[in-house]
């Protein structure tokens, strides 16, 4: 039997492709057997058949190819799961983050001839109170801390002012207590377990989820959330208090102690997609002892020759100790998730409108007082406000951010040296302490510190978003989160001030000439949807210059445009009439068409398309 050497060609890709290939085949190696190439002949249809075939798993091949790598992956479960591979965790939705001033009157009482206020009808209230704005109801904030009104301290002081007189004698005073709140609403659900399965994982469906409050079992034990369930050491605070501490002094300094604490009840979380949270605990059970302190010379040093591998193991800081269980497996009880909702632009409220306070479980800290009628004056008095607008709310990450932030956050392996790392770790601070809208980082310049300013080796620039999702300047609050965040990541020698990058608005003034028999008002209409979705505020960055030549070729491609007469960038500035309050030379920056940002750090943003975008047809 001869052996016969067929010539097969691997590059078809497509169906026109595989039906070429095939004829040709057919043609070449059984020309007597078939040659009947008709459109309705049988054998083409066995020809287009398998060439549909062929098509098929061609587009199916190169999906799967595509979307292995995050470049190029667009299915949003395939992109959460290999950002995860990458140490990344893809934002769902951000809380927003504000200080909230509390209020409460206090009647005043003579102490050996001097009025002072009266503490016993101080209140207290509690951590997770609910502030609504006043605005929208839906909206909701929850305090961080305990706001105890009779404890003042150099980190929690109370803020004493005279409220009411009698002629010169107080008769009211007015107690003020500042906490940071986020835009959260607890929700609560429960999972029920019977006998222990290996790494049972449990499914939440919520839409706006933040994060994990808490969880706890039937008999009030707390099980802890992990960035992987190898890591069975956890950093605990609690409250600096005499019972706490044995050397307890005073907490004026340090509010709270933190504590390592080693726990075999530990969990892991993660997102498949925007609304879906896995929820994944161990597979030992309760009293499993098999923990291997690490390094340590017994267990690392040169052993056996299978144990020569450890000295190539790559020890994190973060895990002390490694399990084969990697944690227990619940059983027999039943798990209380306490979860947040809430968050997105839509939080970024205004100044002054969380002002509902849910006192469901505000007490006066003395429960023995005498006067019933000022008991319920002084409880009616409580009040709250928030001096400037809260930031740091975003939607979740776009199907770019996640790429972008992803690949970043892998490069710097958890720690921050060049400047594009400070700047992927600032885009990428956890939800709950709020989101940079822009950061632009460059090395300190000698000579350019303001007062205040210490000499550090780089300057960060940031802006925050509004609730209508504009730049606008970060607050205090969340500069002083990022601050913290960062310092768990810089080089030792690193000093970072955080500075606030310029704003300037601008608009569009563009001239056209419109095709024959296309109306002009619809084809202005869609010139300025094409510049508003171009102009997108999360498309910019800190210092990057507009490209004239690109809107040009942009209104180009519009449907009955047949002609860009001219395009102008123009400055909008002034407060009182909603802008930035800077003002910027566009024309003297207009250099061939390139319209560059200054030598300060600054973005240019249209803040309101739908008015600073206009465009006008002109005749031929």
């Amino acid at each position: 039997m001869v052996d016969l050497k067929r010539d097969i060609r691997y590059i078809n890709r497509d169906f026109n492709d595989f039906r070429s290939a095939l004829i040709d085949y057919s043609k070449t190696y059984f020309p007597n057997t078939f040659n009947d190439f008709t459109e309705t002949s049988t054998g083409m249809l066995f020809i287009e058949m398998s060439s549909y075939v062929g098509d098929v798993l061609s587009f199916y091949l190169d999906n799967q190819i595509q979307e292995t790598f995050i470049q190029t992956a667009r299915q949003t479960e395939n992109l959460f799961n290999l950002s995860y591979m990458l140490g990344y965790v893809p934002k769902v939705t951000t809380a927003a983050s504000v200080d909230i001033d509390f209020f409460q009157q206090v009647p005043a009482k003579l102490v050996s001839g001097v009025t002072v206020p009266d503490y016993d009808y101080t209140l207290k209230i509690p951590e997770n109170t609910q502030v609504s704005s006043n605005a929208n109801s839906n909206i909701k904030f929850l305090i961080e801390d305990v706001v105890d009104f009779s404890v003042s301290s150099s980190m929690d002081p109370t803020e004493v002012s005279v409220y009411q007189l009698s002629g010169t004698q107080p008769t009211f005073y007015l107690l003020k207590k500042t906490r940071k709140a986020i835009s959260a609403t607890i929700n609560t659900t429960t999972f029920t377990f019977t006998s222990p399965q290996r790494f049972d994982t449990r499914t939440l469906n919520v839409s706006n989820l933040i994060g994990i409050l808490d969880v706890k079992d039937s008999d009030d034990n707390t099980w802890y959330e992990v960035p992987n369930l190898a890591q069975e050491n956890v950093f605990d605070s609690i409250r600096n208090t005499n019972v706490n501490d044995p050397n307890y002094s005073d907490n004026s300094d340090a509010p709270y102690l933190l504590q390592l604490k080693q726990v075999q009840r530990r969990f892991v979380t993660r997102f498949k997609n925007e609304s879906t949270l896995e929820i994944q605990f161990g597979a030992g059970n309760f009293g499993d002892n098999d923990e291997e302190i690490v390094p340590n010379p017994d267990n690392v040093g040169l052993g056996l020759p299978f144990e020569k591998t450890k000295l190539t193991t790559a020890f994190s800081p973060l895990n002390f100790v490694f399990t084969n269980t990697y944690g227990i497996a619940p059983s027999n009880t039943t798990l209380t998730v306490r979860y947040l909702t809430g968050g997105g632009v839509g939080a970024n409220v205004e100044a002054g409108s969380l002002t509902a306070i849910d006192d469901t479980n505000i007490v006066f800290l003395n429960t023995n007082l005498s006067d019933s009628s000022l008991a319920n004056t002084i409880f009616a008095s409580i009040a709250s406000n928030n001096v400037l607008a809260a930031d740091g709310g975003q939607d979740g990450d776009t199907i770019e951010e996640i790429r972008r932030n992803a690949t970043g956050n892998f490069q710097n392996q958890l720690r921050s040296v060049t400047q594009e790392d400070y700047i992927i770790r600032a885009l990428s601070m956890p939800a709950n302490l709020g989101v940079i809208a822009q950061a632009y980082a460059r090395p300190a310049k000698i000579g350019e510190y303001q007062p205040g300013e210490l000499p550090t080796v780089l300057d960060l620039y940031i802006l925050s978003y509004d609730i209508n999702k504009k730049l606008r300047t970060a607050s205090d609050i969340l500069k002083r989160n990022l601050q913290t965040y960062l310092s768990e990541y810089r080089m030792i020698n690193d000093s970072i001030n955080i500075k606030d990058a310029y704003i300037i608005n601008i608009g569009v003034n563009f001239e056209i000439i419109v095709r024959p028999n296309y109306n002009n008002a619809e084809t202005i209409t869609k010139c300025i949807n094409s510049l508003t979705t171009f102009f997108e505020i999360d498309k910019w960055q800190i210092n990057e210059p507009i490209m004239m030549k690109d809107i040009s070729i942009l209104l180009d491609k519009v449907e009955g445009v047949q002609t860009v007469n001219n395009i102008e960038i123009v400055n909008l500035a002034g407060e009182s009439l909603g802008y930035s309050k800077f003002s910027y030379d566009v024309n003297g920056s207009t250099i061939d068409s390139v319209l560059y940002p200054s030598i300060d750090p600054m973005v240019f943003e249209v803040k309101n398309p739908t008015e600073d975008i206009r465009g006008r047809v002109v005749p031929i």
